[in-house]
């Protein structure tokens, strides 16, 4: 299971909305609007895991 970076929410790589690269590495959404976020502005969900 993938955490999606946006909204947490568990997602089975299989079954992901979508899907983006970012420095090498894959990132699974639940849906295509958090896809959309995450595109816009990746460090801003990166960074929140990192506090």
């Amino acid at each position: 299971m993938a955490i999606d970076p946006v909204c947490k929410m568990e997602v089975q790589e299989t079954q992901a909305a979508a899907t983006s690269e970012y420095k090498g590495k894959k990132y699974y959404f639940c849906a295509v609007g958090c896809k959309k976020a995450f595109d816009q502005n990746p460090e801003k969900y990166l960074a929140k895991g990192k506090n």
